[in-house]
């Protein structure tokens, strides 16, 4: 289970397994990454995990968001219209989608959908962010759906988006993109570089975080 009802007078957040805003100013929020400069610029495996059942019963109702594509690379390169789509696509996503519990919206404990009606909770938000990138050309290989404890060590799920400068974080919690060690967050597991059907357990606390981040 991913998440608990969203109230609108109350903070929000994804509950067990896997909005206050961030807000930051326009040139923060728009400024391209600089080039990575260490290993510590992307998340690192630890080896194979168990998939979320939620992952495995999305699947079976979309076949074509998990089918493996070796012939497509596991990293984009981050030029500036890159960056402009990432940022509009999780800015765009986290305002058109109204933020709702499975138990609230399907009447079940975990369900993965696309948040086709406006609604949805957080592994929501990734699948739809996963779908408009990958339309607009991003590789499915480098949009990994990814398991975290957030700041208040509560289970929510986040899209990495692998690129030469590290890997990038979409976030419904936030509009601003962040580095994967600037989040504040525990990374758990992670669909594999790659392969969208293979789960990597990842490890738990980034080696850095930002005071941004804080």
């Amino acid at each position: 289970m991913f998440r608990i009802p969203f109230h609108a007078a109350a903070a929000a957040f994804c509950f067990a397994l896997v909005f206050s805003g961030f807000a930051g100013d326009a040139a923060a929020r728009t400024r391209l990454p600089p080039p990575a400069v260490s290993h510590e610029a992307w998340s690192t495996e630890t080896g194979l995990t168990s998939h979320p059942v939620g992952w495995e019963d999305f699947c079976g109702r979309n076949a074509a968001a998990c089918r493996i594509r070796d012939d497509r690379p596991g990293s984009v390169t981050l030029d500036a219209r890159t960056w402009s789509l990432i940022l509009k696509v999780n800015m765009d996503v986290n305002a058109a989608v109204s933020p709702l519990s499975d138990e609230e919206h399907w009447g079940v404990a975990e369900s993965w959908d696309f948040p086709d009606d406006g609604f949805g909770d957080c592994e929501d938000y990734v699948l739809q962010k996963r779908r408009l990138l990958h339309r607009a050309g991003l590789p499915l290989a480098a949009l990994m759906i990814t398991v975290v404890r957030d700041l208040e060590d509560a289970g929510h799920a986040v899209l990495t988006v692998r690129t030469d400068r590290g890997d990038l974080i979409l976030d419904n919690k936030r509009d601003r993109v962040l580095n994967w060690a600037d989040t504040g967050y525990k990374y758990i597991k992670r669909q594999a570089n790659l392969n969208p059907n293979r789960w990597v357990a990842l490890g738990t606390t980034p080696p850095t975080m930002s005071v941004a981040a804080r």
